[in-house]
């Protein structure tokens, strides 16, 4: 194999990687704003007067303003929700690169010839 070829199947196992990481990343996101809704469904449907206790590192915390932390978890959500927008236009960005690259070494590699160059 070629020095060119090499390199690019090391572009493409750095792309798989990435493609694989970004989406990870974005499952947790997707999963962090699912949190939120539920959390948010939860509490629109307190009574006036529970007591609501927000984690704060290891601790539960107090919290006596509903309509102010029901105003924080929205915007957490909604900084979540652009996060995972984001993260959904780099992996198709990367994928689009990823299988382009895919096609060049498919061709390189069975037609013995080199792989275009970018």
């Amino acid at each position: 194999m070629n020095e060119e070829i090499q390199g690019k199947l090391f572009q493409y196992q750095q792309l798989q990687q990435q493609v694989q990481m970004i989406g990870n990343q974005k499952y947790q996101m997707e999963m962090q704003a699912a949190e939120l809704d539920k959390t948010l469904e939860e509490l629109k449907d307190l009574e006036k007067g529970t007591p609501i206790y927000k984690s704060i590192g290891s601790l539960l915390v107090k919290k006596d303003d509903k309509d102010a932390l029901v105003t924080e978890l929205e915007e957490q959500k909604e900084t979540v929700e652009i996060r995972v927008k984001s993260l959904a236009k780099q992996e198709k960005t990367m994928k689009e690169s990823f299988d382009s690259l895919q096609e060049e070494l498919t061709k390189a590699l069975q037609g013995g010839q080199e792989a275009p160059e970018n």
